[in-house]
């Protein structure tokens, strides 16, 4: 079994960081509340310099802050396009892009749901138990417009279904009870500042 797969496809090997991360620049990540977050996100219509720009910076920016996958709106950025440098639960990365995502809508016969810890980079420093399919299949393109297919299971199906929720328009906390969300936001005054201060550290790592 391959180890990495790139945009869906097996390699040989990969660096630790994606050649794209060396070319971009670190954006602020929006948090839970800001408007950009909660409203569906529009398709991408235009590929070129600025698209491929863009991808650079995500993925930079979610390596600082230590996540496996990131949406542009996540950066401010009104564009259903997500990146991502995931493991599944055999330890296989996963790493790529896809633009205009959509989740097929899997039979339920063969599939589980995993009730497991969820965090995200707009909610900082909170994790709390999510239930979600441990099987996922995105559609969309890459940043060139050609059709793209990227399947997941275990905790890479958890990522491709946490972003393509964040191009829709939701977090995670949306699928708790009003409890759990409670508890969620308090983690998040508990924990931001540090999880803030962890960020601006790796940041001066990665710009050395």
């Amino acid at each position: 079994m391959p180890r990495v797969f790139v945009q869906g496809k097996p390699v040989t090997s990969y660096p630790r960081l994606t050649p794209e991360a060396a070319r971009g620049s670190v954006r602020r990540i929006t948090e839970v509340g800001e408007e950009v977050l909660h409203k569906a996100c529009r398709d991408v219509t235009e590929f070129g310099p600025d698209l491929a720009a863009l991808i650079d910076d995500m993925f930079l920016t979610m390596y600082v802050a230590d996540g496996a996958g990131l949406a542009a709106n996540q950066v401010g950025v009104d564009l259903r396009l997500f990146v991502y440098d995931c493991p599944d639960d055999d330890g296989v990365r996963h790493v790529g892009h896809i633009a205009n995502p959509v989740l097929d809508q899997l039979d339920t016969a063969g599939r589980r749901l995993l009730d497991e810890g969820e965090g995200c980079l707009s909610v900082p420093g909170a994790v709390m138990d999510v239930p979600r399919p441990d099987r996922a299949v995105v559609r969309g393109v890459d940043k060139e417009g050609n059709a793209l297919v990227i399947e997941g299971t275990g905790y890479f199906a958890r990522c491709l279904q946490h972003e393509t929720d964040h191009v829709d328009g939701h977090v995670y906390l949306d699928r708790l009870s009003r409890r759990e969300r409670k508890d969620a936001l308090r983690q998040v005054a508990d924990r931001r500042e540090r999880v803030l201060a962890r960020r601006a550290v790796k940041e001066a790592e990665l710009s050395r």
